[in-house]
């Protein structure tokens, strides 16, 4: 659903831009979201053969997709035996949650010292489409992919969509704990919360209310993961 939306929004698909639209991004893009989405959970076997069958492919680009996740650290390979989906590692999301907010910081103030009027209505359009699905359980994965949506647009605003694909590729295991994080009452309005409050603040003009919005909004779910390994230790390294 994302790459759709991303293209809906004029904004380049997440993904690899060299192979973008090939068998290898497809595979790669759903196993991805498979397994940032906890659908196949930390210490998953993934079988070559069954996901050939899965995707109707070759070996090839299930292998080809197998080496980009490995570089993310979301799968790792034995060879000649067999590929595991990684334990959830913490000293990876505290470094992914650093880069993240010294680059999203930047994005928000400058995007506040310049208002686009074109990246506030495409990041408020976001906003009601999250709101939309937002009381219903089962559309959790779409509202996740509209939060990655939500923040690859501030990116664009400014002309910096290489940047959210960096963030991107060192977000896996964020990503996992977010969805984790997700169901807890009162996460999905405080999500909504947040977005609100960084558009209006670039909306303004408002430098300083639009950092202090995007630090207090990406703070939320890490501060929480000592209780979620605490609740999913056999998910955690």
């Amino acid at each position: 659903m994302t790459t759709s939306l991303a293209q809906t929004f004029g904004l380049s698909a997440p993904g690899f831009p060299a192979i973008a639209g090939s068998t290898v991004q497809r595979v790669y893009d759903d196993l991805r979201k498979r397994i940032i989405t906890i659908q196949l959970p930390p210490d998953t076997t993934l079988s070559r053969t069954e996901l050939t069958e899965t995707y109707e492919v070759s070996q090839t680009p299930i292998r080809e997709a197998m080496q980009l996740l490995k570089q993310e650290g979301l799968v790792r390979i034995y060879p000649q035996s067999r590929t595991v989906v990684t334990r959830i590692d913490v000293p990876q999301i505290y470094e992914a949650h650093f880069l993240r907010v010294a680059l999203e910081t930047e994005v928000c103030r400058r995007l506040a010292l310049e208002p686009d009027a074109s990246t506030v209505t495409r990041a408020r359009s976001i906003i009601k489409m999250q709101e939309a699905v937002a009381d219903d359980p089962d559309q959790m994965v779409i509202f996740q992919e509209l939060d990655e949506l939500f923040h690859q647009t501030l990116f664009a605003g400014v002309k910096r969509g290489g940047l959210h694909q960096l963030i991107r590729e060192r977000s896996g295991h964020l990503e996992r704990i977010r969805r984790l994080h997700l169901p807890e009452k009162g996460k999905v309005m405080n999500i909504l919360t947040g977005h609100r409050a960084i558009v209006e603040a670039i909306a303004a003009g408002d430098e300083h209310a639009a950092i202090a919005a995007i630090r207090d909004h990406l703070s939320r779910t890490v501060a929480k993961v000592e209780d979620l390994r605490h609740e999913f230790p056999h998910y955690f390294a």
